[in-house]
């Protein structure tokens, strides 16, 4: 699986700061260790990750799941062919996968409905009717001729 650069970095930072004061002499050699310098389990990696989650303010209920999710459906977004992503996501079948095409199909209808140049037309134009009655009802009622 690919890694970028910036998580490359991050890990070197833990195997250089942090795994060595947690490695226990019976050392296995797995890479994230608990604070008891045991492997992390993948349940207790699930409540760290949900606590985290509740503690950045971020309005979403969930763990590891959550991150998987989210970068799907930005890579998805952002460009990606639906079968590199699920490569990405060990999904067998590409139906499991195309579950995150329909959020970002979703996030790309909002996109079209906000900024394709007819809607923005249609915007201008309305602002300027809205800001031409009420001059012409207010020159109506002070009995002023319009131009």
């Amino acid at each position: 699986m690919p890694i970028g650069d910036r998580a490359l970095a991050w890990i070197r930072k833990y195997l250089d700061e942090v795994r060595p004061q947690l490695a226990l002499a019976s050392d296995t050699g797995t890479l994230f260790l608990a604070v008891t310098g045991d492997s992390i389990g993948t349940r207790s990696l699930g409540l760290l990750v949900s606590d985290y989650i509740k503690r950045s303010g971020v309005d979403k209920r969930g763990s590891c799941h959550l991150f998987r999710h989210t970068m799907a459906t930005l890579m998805l977004e952002n460009g990606a062919d639906v079968r590199f992503v699920q490569v990405m996501l060990g999904h067998a079948q590409l139906t499991s996968t195309q579950i995150y095409t329909q959020v970002a199909i979703r996030a790309l209808k909002e996109i079209h409905t906000a900024t394709h140049p007819a809607r923005l037309e249609r915007r201008e134009e309305a602002e300027r009717i809205e800001q031409t009655q009420p001059n012409r009802l207010l020159k109506r009622v002070y009995g002023q001729k319009e131009a």
